[in-house]
């Protein structure tokens, strides 16, 4: 079973970085060579060569997320600091999918890497508890399992929060101290550009005191690429479905819903491409699960993410599965009790952790 490893910060945005980026030196300086090791390789099946172009972007992008998110920007080049890695190159690793999709896209790539992550959120009207529940999985190369962390923050100003993400990097999927949780899903359409990638806009999302706050900061963002964004609460939640050219909004006010990694607007559905042979498999699987009751708990949840039903094409997603992208990470969430549980590695191989607030240890 993986265990999933846990570390506290505090402090200013500087300080709370720095303790994050000493205590896992050694961490992120193993995930940033693995990951450029693993970016050489996807640009050159696509015919890019040198990885030169890529963190110019990158370093394009990191001065954008300064003007989105200074706080933000002054953590992580604390994170920088403490792992004695240059701040840009940290930031394009970190970032990877949005700042490697401005070098290939535009463009038509080859379907190389079946990578995606699968979200579920559901409404109070299908729980025991009569509050809202989010989780998902989180997707990737199948070496990230071996960074995945759990990085608990009491800033000096700001709300406490929680979140699930790999070493060196800021918020992937997490929940604050008012029960405000956020995830996304990877979307690959044409028109990737220089912008915030997704780490910056979920961190500062996760800082804010409400959902629609957060639901407005990823409304607004001036994105670097295609993603999903999902915001929770104790009553609901928000997805957006964003591109640089485009913002649409889905809400649980409608139904549960469920998302994969295929676009689902007619605007982005014409700019996408190199789809996941997964996602409408998985997609349809969680829908139906979410359809089959009406008593939903975290632990109906954390099955739902375990499913094997589709074989190679499930939402639970295992390295001998071979298809470019195994399950690293999951979480699931009540916000209304502040119980964000988190595992590293697939739901039923993972040991599952409860991640705490101080105000409920």
């Amino acid at each position: 079973m993986l265990d999933l490893p846990q570390f506290t910060v505090r402090g200013t945005p500087e300080a709370m970085g720095r303790q994050y980026g000493q205590h896992f030196r050694d961490l992120i300086g193993a995930f940033v060579a693995d990951r450029i090791a693993a970016v050489e390789t996807y640009l050159d099946e696509r015919g890019h060569t040198g990885t030169e172009p890529l963190f110019a972007s990158g370093a394009a992008c990191l001065e954008a997320a300064r003007a989105f998110d200074p706080a933000g920007h002054a953590e992580h080049c604390g994170i920088a600091e403490g792992a004695g890695i240059d701040p840009v190159v940290l930031f394009t690793t970190a970032n990877m999918t949005d700042v490697r999709d401005i070098i290939v896209l535009p463009g038509d790539p080859l379907v190389v890497e079946d990578e995606g992550c699968t979200a579920a959120l559901l409404p109070p009207a299908i729980t025991a508890t009569g509050t809202a529940l989010q989780g998902q999985t989180w997707d990737l190369n199948g070496p990230d399992v071996d960074y995945v962390i759990a990085l608990h923050r009491l800033p000096d100003d700001g709300p406490e929060t929680w979140t699930v993400t790999c070493a060196g990097c800021q918020t992937l999927m997490g929940m604050n101290a008012h029960g405000v949780a956020v995830g996304t899903t990877n979307l690959k359409t044409r028109g990737a550009q220089v912008g915030v990638p997704y780490l910056s806009v979920l961190h500062r999302a996760l800082a804010q005191p409400t959902l629609a706050a957060a639901s407005a900061i990823v409304e607004h963002a001036p994105v670097a690429g295609a993603h999903s964004y999902w915001i929770g609460g104790s009553h609901g939640a928000v997805e957006w479905e964003r591109t640089p050219q485009s913002a649409f909004l889905r809400s649980t006010d409608s139904g549960p819903l469920a998302r994969a990694n295929h676009c689902l607007f007619p605007a982005n559905i014409a700019r996408e491409t190199d789809l996941s042979p997964s996602t409408h498999a998985r997609m349809a699987r969680a829908e139906a699960l979410l359809a089959a009751s009406g008593q939903h708990t975290l632990a109906s949840l954390k099955a739902l993410f375990a499913d094997r039903g589709d074989g190679w094409l499930s939402i639970n997603r295992f390295a001998e599965d071979q298809s470019g992208a195994t399950t690293n990470a999951v979480v699931v969430c009540n916000p209304a009790e502040r119980e964000f549980w988190a595992c590293r590695g697939p739901a039923d191989r993972g040991v599952w952790a409860r991640l705490s607030f101080t105000g409920n240890d």
